[in-house]
């Protein structure tokens, strides 16, 4: 008996321990060089399927555990970690990046390469490097994060971007980089009722962008990429538990400054100072700010939820709506964007056969607020009231003959009543995705095929009314005779476009040895077709419907790549593509493009495995040849004739017949080819801790198209696209990442980027003035010549006084003939920086985070158009019967007349330099608030365009071309938002 008491004492002593042994560990992964927590890890115990995955912060929950158990932690691109398990409640891993394993870290054309297998000069930019804040549009993710990439953004909601990659490589064809989202090449021309190319792109659907720079990597892509080529990779579905995510930001945007224009009491003292009696009776006895009057604080919102997981346990897959709605800062204007997205990535047989579909769909409903009115507005008399009650024309205030039948010749509309008087409303619908099939073959592993088909498809519709008591309505009769009838306006259009592709192609991959060898060749098809129809204001009788369509536009190619490896250190890669357009004639129609790159390990060699400190080191030769055909003329090269307008009809009798008449043309037209070459060193020093690259390369763009004045008699069109002259662009860019603090309680990673471009024009036959301005007709402030940069400024050089006041309609005689003529013009800077850079910091402590970003441009300067334009004192007195308010460098040029020469004058060619702190932001993270072990709760605030430092008179010194004509000025946002993750 005794024996049994012994027996069942020790089994009830042994029973908590027994149950105690199914214990729960907690922890938490993170990345060895940066100390980030890493998302998605596999945790399981060996020998069982027990498992779990870390969620957004790296944190994971492992159930059923007990002391004894091999618990394995894996990641794609890190070395497995196991550790044995010894009943502790909580752990913190530590993974190490496994170079050997990065595969399809970066994506380029047509593939991957592993990372470290990169011979070509191309970035990546992941989530974690992207720009904070509300970016509207995908591009501006990428804002100052990349060397030799700028990106110039408007102020208007949802506006498109000019980016430029390296400066371009054209005069007058189109300097767009390539844009290939999931394999499918886009058009780089919004439709109508579209803000922008990549105004349909939900930001938030984003998962990388590549960035190909040399034309060792983009001359695969061979006629559409010497302007180089930016890869977007979006979100996919993963085989992990459903994880949902929702996002969400408010903003408010606010004007962060005014153009410098006289107030109301100013503009009263200078016109009773010079004013006539006539003019000075025009005076008003208001004060109004016209700025304040067209311009708002807006509140701005972006909504977006995410579902990804695997469906039914064997579709890895992701859904995600976003809604976005950004009220302008221009009063009446708004952007707003719809989208669904869902990507699908299933596999099959043992991952023979891998599927990949993505399905995007969104909707822009845009009103578009008449820009118009920030001109207005600096000119507008501020002694005028808003509104008159006697007014006609809605109740505002306008400048009237005076018999008050019309609105006075040389005065500008009411800004109000212009903005408030149209309704220009648009809606765009875009349909866009592939579907790729990519197979390896059973009977030959080493081969895969894969197949490619893109569709993108946009449909674009809107109406435009001008109210019936509108100065820019249609209108009949006069006020005055009791006759006078305002129709107002109406005009409605519809665009649709199609782009269609089919890409088809082989990949043949084996190791022989040391020997690593990738061999891919294929064919590409792509077809763009453009329609569209507008019926002009349907109040006027002179206005005729038009259905206009643009030519079909048919891109064929053939297309190889092979990579070849030699023992892990030494790499080549060779491209070649052949390409076809149509739109240039059948002997000029195709285009052949190489491309060739070499790549040195160097941390690789014997002679370096004692060198500790130096963790990566790699030698990058690159050479190749990328062509353009992209013109917006599809037909240049076609003998045609066309129909005439209204203006242009033959009269039989009583009937009017519309005449034909030849174009221009140009069977000569052939392919623009730019050669690259590339030099680049990849480093990594103490662990990667600190990494970067410099690149130093050079381009000679040669056969430029462009359009330029025919010589009298040569063609049937005075000006036309030709082959025209030469080009070169050299350069250097540096990029590095330090990793300044990395541990489990603090992190500060500081990325920084510089850019030093020249560009210079080496062979046009003639000079060829460009760079429209206001003020006179048919002004150019720019000028392309042999041995200076692209669009120089051309000038008169202006003479100043003791004082450093320059005298009116003086110039430097620079030819010392006696006269001042166009002969003493000259070229002065450039409108392009020699340098750009950009910094980002990111910072965290605990659950706080930090992050801010800035950007700097020098050597670009800028022509003040605003001030040249108006900041004289004939521009506020010119007529008797109607007085307009000066910009206020009238007060520190004491510029009196608006002729001689004074346009050109180089006063007007400023120093646009800048520095801008573009972004900061501060969030908190709250951990498991659901008390599930994925959840997580962020919050954050943040200011966008915080400052900018400048010698630049104008609102912004940051304009693309070099022009200022009045921007649409850039908001400063003050954000507050939340992420949830569960």
């Amino acid at each position: 008996m005794k024996t049994i008491y012994k027996k069942l004492l020790l089994l009830l002593l042994m029973l908590p321990f027994s149950v105690l042994a199914q214990n729960t560990l907690n922890g938490n992964v993170r990345d060895e060089v940066s100390g980030l927590p890493l998302p998605g890890v596999s945790v399981t115990v060996q020998g069982s399927t027990n498992g779990a995955t870390t969620d957004f912060d790296g944190n994971f929950s492992l159930s059923g555990v007990k002391s004894g158990d091999v618990i394995t932690f894996s990641f794609l691109g890190y070395k497995p970690t196991t550790i044995t398990y010894s009943s502790q409640n909580t752990i913190s891993v530590i993974l190490q990046e496994d170079a050997s394993q990065l595969d399809e870290v970066v994506v380029v054309g047509y593939g991957s390469v592993k990372k470290k297998d990169a011979t070509g000069a191309v970035e990546v930019i992941s989530q974690k490097d992207f720009n904070r804040g509300l970016n509207a549009t995908a591009e501006n993710l990428l804002n100052g994060r990349v060397a030799g990439l700028n990106i110039t953004t408007s102020g208007a909601p949802g506006s498109g971007s000019t980016i430029r990659i390296r400066g371009g490589s054209s005069l007058n064809a189109k300097n767009d980089p390539l844009i290939v989202i999931d394999g499918l090449p886009l058009d780089n021309e919004a439709s109508g009722g579209s803000t922008s190319v990549l105004a349909s792109i939900n930001p938030n659907d984003i998962e990388s962008f590549s960035i190909l720079k040399d034309a060792s990597a983009t001359a695969i892509y061979g006629s559409r990429a010497s302007n180089g080529v930016i890869i977007i990779t979006t979100k996919k579905g993963s085989q992990g538990d459903m994880q949902v995510s929702f996002n969400s930001v408010t903003t408010v945007n606010t004007l962060a400054k005014k153009v410098d224009v006289l107030s109301a009491d100013q503009f009263r003292a200078l016109v009773n100072q010079v004013g006539s009696p006539t003019q000075i009776g025009l005076l008003g006895n208001a004060k109004t700010d016209w700025q304040d009057e067209i311009f708002q604080t807006s509140m701005s919102v972006d909504n977006n939820l995410s579902i990804r997981g695997n469906l039914f346990g064997v579709m890895p897959a992701r859904l995600s709506v976003g809604y976005t709605q950004i009220p302008g800062l221009l009063k009446t204007g708004e952007f707003k964007r719809t989208t669904t997205s869902l990507a699908l990535n299933p596999s099959f047989f043992d991952d023979h056969l891998k599927i990949n579909l993505n399905a995007n769909i969104s909707w822009q409903d845009n009103r578009f607020a008449d820009e118009g009115a920030i001109g207005n507005a600096l000119s507008f008399d501020p002694t005028q009231s808003v509104y008159d009650p006697s007014s006609y024309f809605g109740g505002y205030f306008e400048w009237l003959e005076p018999d008050g039948d019309r609105v006075v010749t040389g005065a500008q509309q009411n800004p109000v009543s212009l903005l408030n008087q149209r309704r220009n409303v648009t809606d765009n619908r875009k349909m866009y995705g592939n579907f790729q099939v990519d197979y390896k073959l059973h009977f030959f592993e080493d081969i895969r095929a894969v197949v490619n088909v893109g569709f993108d498809k946009q449909d674009g519709n809107g109406t435009n009314t001008l109210a019936p008591f509108s100065p820019a309505g249609f209108q009949t009769g006069s006020y005055s005779g009791g006759t006078y009838q305002n129709y107002g306006a109406y005009s409605y259009f519809n665009e649709n476009k199609e782009n269609k592709l089919l890409d088809a192609y082989l990949v043949y991959s084996k190791e022989i040895g040391k020997f690593n060898l990738d061999v891919t060749g294929g064919y590409s098809y792509q077809n763009f077709k453009w329609v569209g129809f507008s019926t002009g204001n349907v109040y006027d009788p002179n206005a005729q419907p038009d259905v206009f369509t643009r030519p079909t536009v048919n891109l064929q190619s053939y297309f190889g790549r092979m990579n070849l490896g030699f023992d892990d250190k030494y790499l080549l890669t060779l491209n070649y593509r052949r390409d076809g357009t149509s739109r240039f004639s059948k002997e000029n129609r195709w285009g052949n493009f190489p491309g060739a790159a070499f790549a040195w390990k160097i941390s690789q060699e014997g002679f370096m495995k004692n060198v500790r400190f130096v963790s990566d080191l790699k030698l990058r030769l690159g050479w190749g040849i990328t062509g353009q055909q992209d013109i917006n003329d599809g037909f240049a090269y076609i003998e045609r004739y066309t129909t005439g307008t209204t203006q242009a009809q033959y009269q039989f009798g009583n009937v009017f017949v519309p005449v034909g008449r030849p174009e221009g043309y140009n069977k000569g037209l052939k392919w623009e080819e730019t050669e690259t070459r590339n030099i680049g060193i990849d480093y990594g020093f103490f662990d990667n801790r600190l990494r970067g690259s410099l690149d130093l390369y050079e381009k000679k763009s040669s056969d430029l198209l462009a359009i330029v004045p025919f010589p009298d008699g040569a063609n049937l069109a005075n000006q036309g696209f030709r082959n025209y002259g030469n080009f070169t662009s050299k350069g250097v860019e540096f990029s590095v990442s330090y990793d300044i603090f990395r541990g489990e309680g603090f992190n500060w990673t500081t990325t920084f980027n510089a850019t030093y471009n020249n560009q210079e024009i080496t062979d046009i036959p003639s000079d060829n003035p460009v760079g429209d301005i206001d003020g006179g007709g048919g002004n150019k402030i720019q000028i392309n010549s042999v041995g200076y940069s692209p669009n120089a400024f051309y000038v008169y050089e202006q003479v100043y006084d003791a004082n450093g006041k320059p005298v009116e309609g003086v110039y430097v005689d620079r030819n010392q003939d006696g006269v001042i003529s166009t002969a003493d013009q000259y070229r002065y800077k450039k409108p392009n920086a020699d340098y750009t850079f950009g910094m980002m910091n990111n910072m965290s402590y605990k659950q706080f985070d930090l992050s801010f970003a800035w950007r700097a441009s020098l050597g670009n300067y800028m022509y003040n158009n605003v001030a040249s334009n108006k900041g004289v004192l004939q521009a506020g007195v010119r007529y008797n019967d109607v007085i307009s308010n000066i910009n206020s460098d009238y007060l520190n040029s004491g510029f009196q007349l608006e002729g001689n020469n004074r346009l050109f004058s180089d006063y007007y060619i400023q120093d646009a330099s800048w520095f801008k702190l573009d972004n900061i932001t501060l969030g908190y993270t709250i951990q498991n608030p659901f008390a599930t072990k994925k959840s997580k709760f962020r919050v954050y605030g943040a200011v966008q365009n915080v400052f900018t430092i400048t010698d630049y008179d104008g609102v912004d010194p940051e304009i693309y071309g070099g022009i200022d004509k009045t921007i649409y000025p850039r908001p400063r946002m003050f954000m507050l938002g939340f992420n949830i993750d569960f």
